[in-house]
């Protein structure tokens, strides 16, 4: 004889007797104006650091896409006012990380300027351009050719923020910071123009071939802030290069006499025209 079956097992006891329990269980959906639940304690300790982290983010994290008037915008600063425009750009990702904005450093009426890649984390740090081990080596070859670090020499960079990592700038990056460039290059009117490395010339001159394809050849800047005439241009390695690659300090060497004798024949030149 076939027994009855028994009252059926309810979803919950089933699981009581797999050993399965406790269960999850649904919560009802919050109606529209219900009340928010607090966090629990722990939850609430956990996550508020966090908040006050994010509440304290900087502003310097923050890209900000450049007006498209900018490039006429900053052709008419002067120094003080270009000081502040690049302290507060926010043009390109490089703000994003950097301590501050590196202009740049020397006699903002020299024959003589010299321009690199971009600031590294000592230059990022202090301020200036080509401090630590790099900066050394630039002022061993500056004195080489009778010169002194703001003494008739400007030293500016292709961009003037850190790129991370102390990386080479985008070409990207230093398109968005060339007004910068060509404006403090109007405001000094050098004489001649050093580019220390292959991303300085690319930045200035728009040349994207070997730096050992540059070296020696008759360059130069004929931008509308060279005055109506052309600035002569050479091409060197930059120190931080020179510092891995020692024995290339002689072709630098040599790309420093042509430089001087350019200043001394574009010196000439100009007292011929007086």
């Amino acid at each position: 004889m076939v027994k009855p079956p028994g009252p059926r097992l309810q979803r919950g006891q089933l699981l009581h007797e797999m050993g399965l329990s406790p269960q999850w269980q649904l919560r009802p959906r919050p109606s529209v104006g219900s009340p928010v639940p607090e966090l629990r304690p722990e939850a609430a300790a956990t996550l508020r650091p966090l908040i006050a982290t994010v509440a304290a983010a900087p502003a310097e994290s923050v890209f900000v896409a450049p007006p498209a008037d900018r490039a006429a915008e900053i052709n008419g600063l002067n120094w003080e006012e270009l000081r502040r425009s690049v302290a507060a750009c926010r043009a390109c990702g490089l703000c994003a990380e950097r301590r501050q904005a590196v202009l740049g450093v020397g006699d903002v009426f020299a024959d003589w300027l010299f321009i690199g890649e971009g600031p590294g984390a000592e230059e990022d740090a202090r301020g200036e351009p080509f401090v630590g081990s790099a900066g050394k080596l630039l002022d061993a070859m500056l004195a080489a050719i009778d010169l002194r670090r703001g003494e008739n020499v400007y030293i500016a960079n292709a961009v003037k923020c850190r790129p991370p990592g102390n990386r080479t700038p985008e070409a990207g990056e230093m398109a968005t910071c060339a007004p910068y460039l060509r404006r403090q290059i109007a405001l000094i009117q050098p004489r001649v123009i050093v580019l220390l490395g292959r991303a300085a010339a690319l930045s200035v001159l728009g040349e994207s071939g070997s730096l050992a394809s540059l070296r020696g050849q008759p360059l130069a800047y004929a931008g509308p802030e060279s005055a109506g005439s052309a600035i002569p241009v050479v091409v060197t390695y930059h120190p931080a290069y020179l510092l891995r690659t020692l024995p290339d300090k002689a072709k630098a060497w040599e790309d420093l006499c042509r430089a001087r004798s350019l200043m001394r024949a574009t010196k000439a030149s100009a007292v011929q025209q007086t």
